[in-house]
């Protein structure tokens, strides 16, 4: 049986802020795929939520395309022929976009100059290129 809430680390998403609704999936599949609603249709209201502000901020981002403007997160799962398992596989997605929204994020990155050797191999490098094209134009008349 699936677990009701949904937890990442000490984040969790709880049963009652989430909403299935059962659809038919699309593609081949012949009379089975044409009457029974098998894919999920997951439902997560980020924007009412219980999480931290800096958790579901970020969880929103993530999502990308699949959040709306209200910032609902609506994940589908058609990958499995039963229903069950596409209902576990919402899940485990949803979760997953929990644990890389609740990771830190990385440090910024640290400006470095280029090594004396870079610069004179990119300098050698133009030179070289320039010479190329400078061979191509019509020879100086004497």
């Amino acid at each position: 049986m699936i677990p009701d809430d949904i937890r990442s680390g000490r984040h969790v998403i709880r049963a009652d802020e989430l909403s299935e609704s059962f659809i038919r999936a699309a593609g081949p599949g012949g009379q089975n795929v044409n009457k029974v609603a098998t894919a999920v249709q997951l439902r997560f209201d980020a924007a009412a939520s219980s999480l931290e502000d800096r958790v579901r901020e970020r969880m929103i981002a993530l999502a990308g395309s699949r959040a709306t403007k209200d910032g609902v997160i609506i994940i589908e799962a058609s990958r499995f022929r039963t229903q069950e398992r596409n209902r576990a596989d919402a899940r485990e997605r949803l979760a997953a976009l929990l644990a890389k929204a609740a990771e830190p994020p990385p440090p910024p990155r640290r400006k470095t100059r280029p090594t004396k050797g870079s610069v004179e191999r990119r300098l050698k490098s133009k030179a070289g290129r320039s010479g190329i094209k400078k061979m191509r134009g019509k020879p100086p008349v004497e």
